[in-house]
């Protein structure tokens, strides 16, 4: 049996010997290179403007996908290590009432957490931008789904998007930009408990290729597309990173911004380290941070200054809090049948049937429907110590048999649930490192309970024996940072504008998961891409 090759590790003489100094005359400085941040990078490049994108991690060589899905699948590997996770590198305290474990799903590379994502993009529901007026709790946004539809659509054509009608969602304007991948075998099975319980099953919107589109091809099946996709048919931020580079955009990889210089109304540069040791300067005329919701906010309060004590745009004293996540709830087991699990690697069905029943005790929720549960033949393969005929009576004994359901639940924003600095601990660059201090609310938890007793009546409907639950007790987060510098109209009640700009500075957009005012319980990314555009948009009209 043939392996592909290891991911290369650059030497440190190939990666000192890359140019990494500043651009001159540079119009835009663009602060991280995920779905944000290359999208805004890619549409004002286009337009004519100067851009820079100054990246922390590494750029990843595409021909070594093959070898990190090899990685993906063998049971020696964490997920980190897929994408050359560092736990002194990438350091971080967890303070909370709550353990976060923060480095679980972390891409520090050009392309951001798109390289490792599942890779699925529901619009928000148009009570989500209006949770305090329509459920009483939360805030709303300070845009409402009407006028936000558009920038939707386009985020659904700029990604690329497999999707059709889902009964419960929001108002579309056109059809997905490619057809829905067709349910899977277990959809079929659960599709029979469902019509008895008369819950409604619907197709998922995929951001990967159901057809060839945008130059990239269908989805092969490989089927490890979280954390790797080897074919590039599902979508990741390099695929707009490429394009802002051929519109002229600079990329620089392997330097982390340590601190944000700026006067009393405007930021003047953006401070960064090189892998060499050196540190240099690069100004712009606009400078948008997207960093995501954990390192944003980091980024922000240790730019501190004179005139902003407290971290910069942080007049209103909220950078770093209102941090928020979706937290999963799930239930499996087995059945006396083959239910063809691992045969795809992503969600074709879900359910958004309750969503929109959320109030002030019941929180909105999502039921997905699993393709993966239980372990693949490559991990019982590898885990065992079984051999020859042994091995495939282990194989034929073990796998195959799995259901699963799970659920995202919103967590409503607290104040107390915040990314702070650690006071003691630094990075190699001598900046703090991030503390993510989660707190959940009693609203979430009674609402996984009432996912599960759902979810139960599925499973038992269905003829399965139940072997495992991730309820209130055990619950964890999607790994979808949200709501550390919130979007609104008061300066003295959120940090940036409704188009992302910041209340302190003239010149600087915070453009992630981070403007959240609230989070729904929708995956986040089309939401990020549409406010992107949104921003974009506003930039340009700034410039």
């Amino acid at each position: 049996m043939s392996w592909s090759r290891p991911p290369a590790e650059a030497t440190n003489e190939s990666v000192e010997s890359e140019d990494r100094t500043p651009v001159a005359g540079a119009n835009v400085c663009v602060i991280g290179s995920g779905p944000a941040g290359s999208i805004v990078a890619t549409r004002l490049a286009e337009a004519g403007h100067e851009v820079v994108i100054l990246e922390a991690g590494p750029r990843f060589d595409p021909a070594d996908r093959l070898a990190r899905q090899e990685r993906a699948i063998r049971p020696a590997y964490d997920r980190p290590d897929v994408w050359d996770g560092d736990p002194e590198r990438d350091a971080h305290a967890a303070s909370g009432e709550w353990f976060y474990p923060l480095n679980h799903a972390r891409v520090r590379g050009v392309g951001g957490s798109t390289l490792h994502w599942q890779g699925m993009v529901m619009r928000l529901h148009e009570d989500d931008f209006n949770s305090a007026s329509v459920r009483g709790v939360g805030v709303d946004w300070p845009i409402d789904y009407a006028n936000f539809r558009p920038y939707y659509a386009d985020a659904e054509r700029e990604i690329g998007v497999s999707g059709a009608d889902n009964p419960f969602g929001p108002p579309r304007e056109e059809p997905h930009p490619m057809p829905a991948f067709p349910p899977s075998y277990s959809d079929s099975l659960f599709a029979q408990a469902c019509d008895a319980l008369e819950i409604a099953m619907h197709p998922v919107p995929n951001a990967r290729n159901s057809e060839a589109y945008d130059g990239r091809g269908g989805c092969v099946g490989y089927g490890t597309c979280q954390p790797v996709c080897p074919s590039g048919a599902k979508y990741d931020a390099t695929v707009h990173v490429e394009s802002a580079e051929a519109a002229g955009a600079t990329v620089l990889d392997r330097v982390p911004v340590t601190r944000l210089e700026h006067g009393p109304d405007a930021v003047r540069a953006a401070i960064y380290a090189t892998p060499d040791g050196d540190t240099y300067r690069q100004a712009a005329d606009a400078f948008v941070v997207a960093c995501g919701g954990v390192e944003t906010p980091r980024l922000l309060l240790v730019s501190e200054s004179d005139h902003y004590p407290d971290g910069l745009a942080n007049s209103s004293g909220l950078v770093g809090r209102y941090f928020m996540d979706h937290l999963f709830a799930g239930m499996g087991g087995v059945l006396e049948e083959p239910t063809r699990q691992n045969h795809v690697g992503f969600l074709t069905s879900e359910c958004h049937q309750f969503y929109d029943e959320a109030d002030e005790e019941i929180a909105p929720f999502k039921l997905e429907f699993f393709n993966y549960a239980g372990p693949s033949p490559v991990e019982l393969a590898l885990t065992g110590d079984d051999w020859g005929d042994a091995l495939l009576e282990h194989l034929r004994a073990e796998y195959g048999a799995h259901v699963g359901v799970g659920a995202l639940v919103e967590q409503l924003p607290r104040e107390d649930s915040y990314v702070g600095l650690d006071p003691e601990r630094t990075d190699a660059n001598g900046v703090p490192i991030p503390d993510v201090h989660w707190n959940v609310g009693e609203r979430a938890l009674r609402t996984i309970e009432r996912v599960n007793e759902i979810q139960r009546s599925i499973l038992e409907e269905l003829g399965a024996e139940i072997t495992w639950q991730v309820g209130p007790e055990n619950t964890g987060p999607a790994y979808h940072h949200m709501g550390t510098t919130r979007m609104g109209d008061d300066p003295s009640a959120s940090v940036v504008d409704s188009d992302l700009r910041t209340h302190d500075l003239d010149n600087c957009w915070l453009v992630s998961s981070s403007v959240f005012p609230t989070g729904g319980a929708m995956n986040p990314t089309l939401t990020i891409a549409a406010l992107a555009l949104r921003a974009a948009e506003a930039i340009e009209d700034a410039l």
